[in-house]
């Protein structure tokens, strides 16, 4: 699986990518130099098992970019979190998994 093309939905609060003629998103709300990362959505026709990894991989490095502290809401997020350990440097001070 190539690059992702991610879009920035500011006016839906979402973080897309279009898979076919479906959207895959992450939702969030921002706050106070955090954005809270509160629901993944991948559609059902998509068959590939790295895509969820891929996806969330490529959506954190456009918040690191945007120098933004990322909070863990949605299960699949924190999960992903734990599971690689290089990304805990974007949680606030002091939340820990």
């Amino acid at each position: 699986m190539g690059s992702l093309i991610i879009n920035d939905n500011i006016f839906l609060r979402q973080f897309e990518v279009e898979i076919g003629e479906d959207l895959a998103k992450i939702e969030y709300a921002l706050q106070d130099r955090k954005i809270f990362l509160t629901k993944l959505i991948i559609p059902s026709s998509n068959n590939d098992e790295k895509f969820e990894e891929v996806f969330i991989r490529e959506v954190f490095e456009i918040i690191k970019e945007k120098n933004i502290r990322i909070m863990p809401t949605s299960p699949e997020i924190r999960k992903f979190i734990k599971k690689h350990k290089e990304f805990r440097e974007l949680l606030p001070i002091g939340v820990r998994l």
